[in-house]
């Protein structure tokens, strides 16, 4: 692949991945988890300064590995292949095919503020009940039309997909900006709203629940590491990453508490409780259904940009590792006229239609345990590939150090912890995962071991 990508682009990749769902649909489940307005602010804090040690801790991984692939080539020079082959293998479904998903389903339930029938909520057709419902309607055809529509854009180039992502970032930028700007300066908030408490719908206690209300946070900051994915496409990637991470995380940090202000200075927190489409409650009491029309089709718009930067990033995970064997040949294929793996970004498309029929709460929190737990062990991979030769540190990460680690780690394992005691069929459903791709990379490892025992012993006959 080419290396036709600066500083700009890559920023514009990294934000777009990060500002998503989450932002768009997350405050109206914290409200009801913590309860407390205050919490809701401090939550989107913590979370902004784990996304800032984490961008820094990849900073130096990525500057020492410019290759495509992420935390699949950390962890496959850190701890050996079966490592990395088991995070390419979450890469596919719970990093890329699962947040796409659930930004092409959010995409849908702003697109319902004009088309009723595209709420997740009016879906005709149910299978089961209560929170793991499976629904099939108007949300599902939609998000899966979305993800389709950016699938087929993806195979005509990376550059003239950068030009669509490049666009479409800054509309989503200048769209929330506007939002924070006018909802302060002409919005019917009220700062009242900051000391009236939700009653909660969480019987957890709440430092239990403040740790699995981060996996919500950690979703949402997803896609400070975007830029790794691609550094085989970046120019001068040791310099272009670190910055392209720096700053995409920081501008999307100071961004999301922002609106989160706006948020709860629009609707008091009983309000937005269970609110999947938040910021269209918030225009519509901000500045009425007439102009809160106008914000939720940006909003939705906003939300199509994220849908195609990951849509971009992911196959390119595939790739790198079917280029070591590690995942189905077909993904390393690269279009001799495009230059893009054409065979891994259809597959990474159709998972994620599948995974729209995922009840949405489920499918956040699903993402958030996986991602959290690779992300761990990949900035856990400073400690061991510090000590080898020639290593280049990164002066940020290297103050002070481990604290900037040492920090993501902690946070990191205290989630896992929480999330294991209490969501146990979500994280069961993400240990399964994680073993069926260990499991996939052994039967494979045999297979081709039997092939050279075979060839072996033809040679030798």
């Amino acid at each position: 692949m080419l290396r036709q990508l600066g500083v700009v682009s890559a920023t514009a990749l990294v934000v777009s991945n990060m500002i998503g769902t989450g932002i768009f649909a997350t405050t109206g489940f914290l409200a009801g988890d913590l309860g407390d307005p205050l919490l809701v602010l401090v939550i989107w804090v913590a979370g902004a300064l784990f996304a800032l040690a984490g961008a820094f801790c990849y900073s130096e991984l990525g500057v020492n590995f410019p290759a495509s692939g992420g935390e699949y080539v950390y962890l496959t020079r850190a701890y050996g292949p079966t490592w990395g082959f088991m995070t390419g293998w979450v890469s596919f479904f719970a990093g890329f095919s699962a947040p796409i998903a659930a930004a092409a389903l959010a995409f849908s339930d702003y697109l319902g503020h004009f088309f009723p029938a595209l709420k997740q909520e009016n879906a005709p057709y149910v299978l089961g009940s209560g929170a793991w419902a499976i629904r099939l309607g108007g949300a599902q055809l939609a998000a899966s039309a979305l993800i389709a529509l950016f699938t087929a854009l993806n195979i005509f180039g990376v550059r003239r997909v950068a030009r669509i992502q490049n666009v479409l970032t800054l509309v989503k930028v200048l769209v929330l900006v506007s939002f924070v700007a006018l909802g302060f300066l002409a919005g019917t908030g009220s700062w009242a709203h900051f000391s009236m408490p939700a009653e909660r719908t969480s019987a957890t206690p709440l430092v239990a629940q403040f740790a699995i209300s981060l996996f919500w946070i950690y979703v949402s900051y997803s896609g400070w590491n975007a830029a790794t994915y691609v550094a085989e496409e970046l120019r001068h990637p040791e310099r272009t990453l670190p910055l392209a991470l720096a700053c995409g995380t920081g501008l999307v940090a100071a961004l999301y508490v922002a609106l989160n202000v706006v948020f709860i200075y629009a609707a008091p927190l009983e309000d937005l409780k269970g609110v999947i489409a938040v910021g269209a409650l918030a225009a519509s009491r901000l500045f009425g259904p007439g102009v809160a029309g106008i914000f939720s089709a940006l909003m939705a718009v906003s939300l199509v940009s994220t849908v195609n930067a990951m849509v971009t990033i992911g196959p390119r995970v595939y790739y790198a590792m079917a280029k070591n064997g590690a995942f189905l040949a077909a993904a390393a294929k690269v279009d001799p006229r495009w230059h893009t793996p054409v065979h891994a970004i259809w597959m990474q498309g159709l998972c994620a239609m599948l995974m729209t029929l995922t009840p949405f709460p489920q499918l956040v929190i699903y993402i958030g345990f996986t991602l959290n737990f690779f992300a761990v062990l990949a900035v856990a991979s400073l400690f061991v590939l510090r000590r080898r030769p020639g290593w280049q540190r990164v002066r940020v990460v290297d103050f002070a150090f481990p604290l900037i680690p040492a920090l993501f780690l902690v946070v990191g394992a205290w989630m896992t912890l929480y999330g294991t005691l209490l969501q146990p069929k979500v994280s069961a459903a993400a240990a399964i995962t994680i073993s069926l791709g260990a499991l996939a990379y052994h039967l494979r490892l045999r297979k081709e071991r039997r092939g050279e025992a075979a060839a072996r012993a033809e040679r030798a006959s």
